[in-house]
């Protein structure tokens, strides 16, 4: 299997409900380390996994949904505890559809799967993992 993986960041606030979260219930700031990685068994007919530029861009877009934002006043968040294994897969899960609409080429649609992980810090990260 063959992978590329980009990379890139985003900054939120939000807090959780639940007493296994501790002080994480109340409200504060995240700073993740986003990395993308794209999985497919063969090289395309340019010898890539995928478009490093198109991936970067498209990751940089759907984590500009979320970036500076505090989560607990997004509506699509409502209810919802935003831990760093949900986000993962909701940008999985955004790239995921901009593959389907051919957002990252048509090398893309070769594409087996797609990893994200969120660094939450150097000793700590989630990961979601998914097919196409």
């Amino acid at each position: 299997m063959f992978s590329v993986t980009v990379r890139d960041h985003i900054m939120i606030a939000h807090s959780f409900r639940g007493e296994v979260f501790g002080p994480a219930q109340r409200l504060h700031g995240a700073t993740f380390l986003v990395d993308a990685t794209f999985r497919r068994e063969q090289l395309d007919e340019d010898n890539i996994v995928v478009d490093i530029g198109l991936a970067t861009r498209e990751l940089g877009a759907v984590v500009g949904e979320l970036n500076y934002r505090n989560l607990d006043n997004e509506p699509e968040f409502a209810g919802v505890n935003t831990s760093t294994e949900f986000l993962a897969k909701w940008i999985a899960d955004r790239l995921a559809e901009r593959v389907h609409k051919g957002a990252l080429g048509e090398g893309a649609k070769g594409l087996a799967g797609i990893t994200v992980t969120l660094h939450e810090s150097h000793v700590a990260w989630a990961s979601y993992e998914r097919g196409l």
